[in-house]
């Protein structure tokens, strides 16, 4: 697989940060109105209804789906029926500090991932830029203040990230495997499409449990309907084909780097809905960053 990134790979890897970001400030502010596990499967009965018109096809007999249903069972499991729904429980016992502290070794877990299961070689050059761009992550997180980290404590939600910062990781190196026929690998709805139809399954299983354990409610209203439509449209479809198409172009670990693209955005983000300026530490975690991901991809 490709390792370069050209400027059109860079943009497509920095879009799902951008909808992440957004997908975490709005699952937060709609956290009272509908439970997480359950916002992970609304989100996604949304997305399905969105693909639908455009690759219904894939769901025939004759379209391969059924008869790759193994693979594409796991890819919901871990992209559509988890990742998510255990980000959106985490927040519900975490800190967003903690969160996205723990969300920042994405890049480590890359690279263990590829190396333990994928037979990827480490290079020294990823080693390096990771741990620059885990640098640029707590500088944020620290707001410059170093002493601020070291009062972070973890709770039960912040294995909850950690758990799906893994299976994100694991996620991601699938998809670089071309194990499915290539009518739907080449076509970005099916593909998509395909993980949502089992996601569903996985996902109404879970948010079944959810309803089943807890006092879970729903209040409806605009505002839970708007957030319903952003993480679907925005996070779900675009952050999904963006990554999917980001990875083939330069594989899972030169990728893994650009999620911790999120937590900066998540943090100006946070300081535009609380009108506050941006200060020098942003400017600094931003060059770290982007340092760690020009580093890890150059060729050594």
């Amino acid at each position: 697989m490709s390792q370069k990134l050209s400027p059109v790979t860079a943009l497509l890897l920095t879009v799902p940060p951008l909808l992440w970001a957004g997908n975490a400030v709005v699952g937060r502010m709609v956290n009272t109105l509908v439970p997480p596990i359950t916002l992970n499967f609304l989100r996604w009965a949304v997305a399905f209804v969105i693909l639908l018109p455009l690759a219904a096809w894939v769901l025939r007999s004759g379209s391969g789906l059924w008869a790759h249903w193994r693979r594409f069972a796991l890819l919901s499991l871990l992209g559509v029926g988890c990742y998510n729904a255990l980000q959106y429980l985490a927040l519900q016992t975490s800190t967003p500090l903690n969160v996205t502290l723990v969300a920042a070794s994405g890049p480590v877990w890359m690279l263990a991932i590829g190396a333990l299961f994928f037979q990827a070689p480490v290079r020294r050059a990823q080693i390096q830029g990771a741990v620059l761009s885990i640098l640029g992550v707590l500088v944020v997180l620290s707001r410059g203040d170093w002493a601020q980290l070291m009062a972070v404590r973890l709770v039960v939600g912040d294995l909850f990230i950690l758990l799906a910062t893994a299976f994100w990781s694991w996620y991601s190196w699938l998809l670089s495997r071309k194990d499915e026929p290539e009518a739907i690998r080449q076509n970005w709805a099916a593909f998509l499409l395909a993980q949502v139809v089992f996601g569903l399954g996985w996902s109404g299983l879970f948010a079944g449990m959810e309803w089943g354990l807890t006092d879970a409610h729903i209040t409806w209203g605009w505002p839970l309907v708007s957030a319903l439509a952003f993480v679907a449209v925005g996070p779900a479809v675009l952050a999904y084909r963006c990554w999917g198409l980001g990875i083939q172009q330069a594989g899972p670990a030169v990728a893994g780097f650009f999620a911790n693209l999120t937590p900066l955005f998540a943090a100006i983000f946070s300081a535009a809905f609380l009108g506050e300026l941006p200060h020098a530490y942003h400017a600094l975690a931003f060059a770290l960053i982007i340092g760690g991901i020009w580093v890890s991809s150059r060729q050594r």
